[in-house]
């Protein structure tokens, strides 16, 4: 596999504290990225921001300031994990939609085409840029944008299930479905503009455990421990 795009869930980060940062967790992601690297696989990474805000339960503020807010999240997660990132000897850039003074680069798909051929770790932060888009979003246009293989979405939960699994137990986990029918069941891997995005740009998905050991390398490397998302 030459090219990644890994989602991380910015709750996710937190671990079991819920906000801020984790950081033996964002050292476990960072050691494993530089396993890939090592490798010559080019990973691009999306950042959720869950982990600071989540506007869009508030009924007291407008929508489009949420949502800014929210971008400006996944920018501070960006900074601080590319900074650990960094401390365990990788390169990394960090691109925006929007500028943000000398604290990141202002993103175009050839400054991130050519950042990932040089090897290093290319956080997109901020979203598309625009209200009312999420970070799913966010990332099935980066991904396609700059030719990923495929999304690799690293979250709580260990794959897609047929209900949720934290309210019936018994809720059945697919090892692959298509991203059809995760739209006609309404599955909510991401969101529904992420998901048709994604099946119109034909671009697959695999759902996985952030908290299981090694899992980002395991999926890399044919042992996905989750669900894939067919296109």
């Amino acid at each position: 596999m030459r090219r990644i795009l890994l989602k991380l869930s910015g709750e996710a980060l937190a671990g079991d504290k819920k906000q801020g940062f984790d950081e033996p967790t964002v050292r476990s992601v960072a050691l494993q990225v530089k396993q890939l690297a090592d490798d010559g696989v080019q990973v691009g990474i999306v950042i959720g921001g869950g982990n600071f805000w989540r506007g869009r339960t508030s009924e007291r503020i407008d929508r489009t300031k949420a949502d800014q807010i929210g971008m400006l999240a996944t920018v501070m997660n960006c900074i601080y994990v590319s900074e650990i990132f960094r401390s365990e000897g990788m390169q990394t850039e960090i691109l925006t939609p929007f500028l943000c003074g000398s604290f990141t680069e202002l993103f175009s798909k050839d400054r991130a085409n050519r950042c990932l051929e040089k090897g290093k770790i290319v956080f997109f932060a901020g979203g598309t840029g625009h209200p009312y888009f999420s970070t799913d979003t966010g990332v099935v246009l980066r991904a396609v944008e700059v030719d990923a293989e495929v999304i690799l979405l690293a979250k709580a939960v260990d794959g897609v299930y047929d209900e949720d699994p934290k309210k019936n137990p018994s809720a059945r986990r697919y090892d692959e479905i298509s991203i059809d029918e995760v739209i006609e069941k309404n599955l909510q891997v991401v969101d529904m503009t992420a998901s048709i995005l994604a099946r119109d740009n034909k671009m697959p998905m695999w759902v996985f455990s952030l908290t299981e050991k090694d899992s980002i390398v395991h999926a890399v490397r044919g042992e996905l421990n989750g669900t894939k998302v067919t296109v």
